[in-house]
């Protein structure tokens, strides 16, 4: 008897998780755990105003507002729009100004002062970010192409204690990493301006080792 209940069951709970599985071309079908799937904030590319959209999930939502998830629409806007057009020519930017010194400046480039202090934390992150994107040249303790470093390097890598290089400034440094200088390529468009400067904190405590 407890066997033919259980086989029951399962054919019961088939039949519902298949009928789920149904959709049509208005017809999502139903949705397991809809918050997995429709996010709660609002969603700046696009524009739900219909309130009663998402009523139908409201038992499952987090929303204290009772709109369910679907409905995104910012009522303190005049159009309730989430999210505004940019005005004309603006430039994506984090809190540092776009870099334009052009490559072929570098005594310009050099008098530019670092904006980040020099703390534990940012030499830290420096340090792991020379480690990602430097050391496989430069060598682990900036020593370029010594023989029998650590890491793989190139011929020609001079090291940060040379004469050429131990008075070099931050900007100079900046510089060398955003745009490229000699063999070594411009790493401008990958790594960000942030992350440029906390490299260039710690190649300065590797010129006075």
């Amino acid at each position: 008897m407890m066997e033919k209940n259980l086989y029951t069951a399962f054919i019961c709970i088939s039949v519902l998780a298949l009928t789920g599985c149904g959709a049509g071309e208005n017809d999502p079908g139903y949705e397991y755990a809809p918050n997995m799937y429709h996010s709660v904030p609002y969603e700046p590319l696009k524009q739900v105003t219909d309130e009663e959209a998402g009523k139908w999930s409201e038992l499952f939502s987090e929303n204290e507002d009772n709109y369910g998830e679907y409905y995104n629409s910012n009522p303190l806007h005049v159009n309730e729009m989430t999210m505004r057009e940019p005005p004309a020519n603006t430039v994506r930017r984090d809190r540092f100004l776009p870099y334009r010194i052009a490559k072929d400046s570098l005594v310009q480039a050099a008098a530019v002062e670092n904006p980040l202090p020099s703390s534990e934390e940012v030499l830290t992150e420096g340090r792991a970010l020379y480690e990602r994107f430097c050391d496989h040249c430069h060598g682990p303790d900036g020593q370029g192409a010594t023989e029998g470093s650590v890491g793989e390097v190139f011929a020609g890598v001079p090291s940060y204690t040379s004469a050429a290089v131990v008075n070099v400034t931050g900007g100079h440094i900046f510089h060398v990493i955003t745009q490229g200088k000699g063999r070594m390529g411009a790493h401008g468009s990958q790594i960000s301006v942030e992350d440029r400067w906390k490299i260039v904190h710690y190649v300065q405590t590797l010129q006075k080792k």
